[in-house]
């Protein structure tokens, strides 16, 4: 699972301090989807256009190994990182909300828009969320992959028991 950082891990919004330090806002429960997928054996990247420390910071809290920042070739990241990985891009879900995201969505096997993403990226997607980016969306797309594959049940009975 691959997928864009702003507007769909975080609300969309750049915030800016006096000194232009930047900050973002991440949603909890995305955090324990990533890593339920991960303790379901997954592998789970992002693919940014922007360059931020504070993806960096987030992607090492959640032992995401697959961070690839500055380049808007969101297409072109995604088959390199197939490539790597050894997998088809049919193999790869791919979220995003805006139109730099808008190949990469088209030519994986799941191509998911957020709830709130371009009009654009909504038409081309297999997907759409009912959650909107930054909201939990990304934890909904890993809950139904896994609900859907048998594998939630399993994953959550220890919070659950």
């Amino acid at each position: 699972m691959l997928t864009d950082v702003d507007g769909v891990l975080t609300d969309g919004q750049l915030q800016f301090d006096n000194d232009g330090v930047e900050s973002k806002q991440f949603h909890v429960r995305d955090g324990l989807g990533i890593r339920l997928w991960q303790r379901a054996g997954h592998k789970f990247g992002v693919v940014t256009g922007r360059e931020s420390k504070i993806v960096e910071r987030r992607a090492a809290e959640l032992d995401i190994g697959i961070v690839r920042q500055g380049d808007d070739d969101k297409l072109g990241q995604t088959e390199r990182i197939a490539r790597e990985l050894g997998v088809e891009l049919e193999a790869i879900c791919y979220i995003g909300d805006d139109l730099p995201d808008l190949p990469a969505i088209r030519a994986v096997g799941l191509g998911v828009a957020v709830e709130d993403a371009a009009a654009e990226v909504r038409a081309a997607a297999d997907h759409v969320t009912r959650m909107a980016g930054g909201r939990g969306a990304l934890r909904e797309i890993i809950e139904m992959i896994l609900r859907s594959t048998d594998r939630w049940d399993g994953l959550v009975s220890r919070y659950v028991t």
